[in-house]
């Protein structure tokens, strides 16, 4: 008998699960689909923070997260025996003008201010920087608070340490105990379907996978994109967002562009061969936010949902918090997460 049960095997229920068998609880994990079955197992990894400005709970709880990601990601990887991709390698962008450097100096003190000793934000010359964006000015913007994570690999190797330590993992199966939805866009769908309102929405995304090997270079954001360079020799480019498509799971030609904006973007990525082209739909709540917390239907129950973009940084704070609340009935979730935030207003 599990005393915990997670209706979901994406990146916020396998961290919610593993989280809760490092407090001792039983777990069972149920998902049709599999491990990493939906936007979970797609390609990109960025780990990237807000600008470090206009300070919020959601800025804050990320901060926290992202500070949290590399103990978390090396407990799994010791108790899997399986490597995450995980590594704070930092991420660069161009900067485009004198606005844009006046802006990134200033965000140079806030940084300090808000990130403290934990990471900075700094204006630095491209050619210290391997395999850099094109900048108009000669210098980039250089965080070092940027982590990336191999998603496919970040969701085996959690599964991985979930089984070993004694959970389970079904397609299907009974819920015992504490139960928890991370079921992503389906879960979605049904609350807006019950509530009779939009609650949140699926937002198809495209990347692709180059034959580009760089490990130990910083992620790079630019023209809207990230480029981030894998531990495994590959590099992932993504992505787009939109919320009309006919296929979840089709690439067309607004890949096809991302992929001339990326290697206009990173020259070092010209002659990149493609060896995948990936497009899956994420879960995005109506407030942004991830939604945390008892469940809008169930009251008995629990949700986590919505980590749009920012799931897999956000992944080790909603798992320590909804641990909290699950196992210990402590509630330390931030208002703007909670469902309330994101469900239909009465009249």
């Amino acid at each position: 008998m599990a005393d915990v049960t997670i209706y979901g095997a994406g990146i916020f229920g396998l961290s919610i699960a593993f989280t809760c068998q490092s407090r001792g609880a039983k777990v069972r994990v149920i998902d049709p689909g599999g491990v990493g079955a939906g936007a979970s197992g797609g390609v990109v990894g960025a780990l990237a923070p807000h600008v470090p400005e206009n300070w919020n709970e959601k800025k804050a709880f990320q901060l926290d997260s992202l500070l949290m990601a590399e103990a978390f990601w090396a407990e799994v990887a010791q108790v899997s025996g399986l490597p995450s991709g995980y590594a704070r390698t930092g991420r660069v962008q161009p900067v485009a003008d004198e606005a844009g450097l006046a802006l990134a100096r200033q965000r140079e003190i806030t940084a300090g201010e808000l990130w403290g000793e934990c990471a900075t934000w700094q204006v630095v010359t491209a050619d210290t920087v391997a395999h850099a964006p094109v900048t108009p000015t000669g210098l980039l913007i250089f965080d070092t608070l940027s982590a990336r994570l191999h998603p496919r690999e970040g969701c085996r190797a959690l599964a991985a340490a979930i089984l070993a330590r004694g959970g389970e993992i079904l397609a299907e199966g009974k819920a015992t105990g504490r139960v928890v939805h991370a079921t992503g866009v389906a879960g979605f769908a049904e609350l807006s379907h019950k509530l009779g309102a939009p609650v949140g929405n699926g937002v198809k995304g495209q990347g692709a996978v180059l034959d580009f090997a760089a490990p130990d270079a910083p992620q790079v954001f630019a023209d809207t994109l990230h480029v981030i360079f894998h531990r495994n020799g590959t590099t992932a480019v993504g992505s787009t967002s939109e919320r009309e498509y006919d296929s979840a799971t089709d690439t067309d030609a607004q890949l096809d562009e991302v992929l001339a904006r990326a290697r206009a973007a990173v020259p070092a990525l010209r002659d990149a061969q493609v060896v995948e082209r990936w497009a899956g739909v994420r879960p995005r709540a109506r407030s942004r936010a991830p939604m945390l917390g008892v469940h809008p239907l169930y009251p008995d129950e629990f949700i986590a949902n919505g980590g749009f973009k920012i799931g897999f940084g956000m992944a080790p704070k909603v798992a320590q918090v909804m641990a909290d609340l699950v196992l210990d009935g402590r509630d330390t979730i931030p208002a703007v997460f909670r469902p309330e935030a994101s469900l239909p207003k009465p009249g």
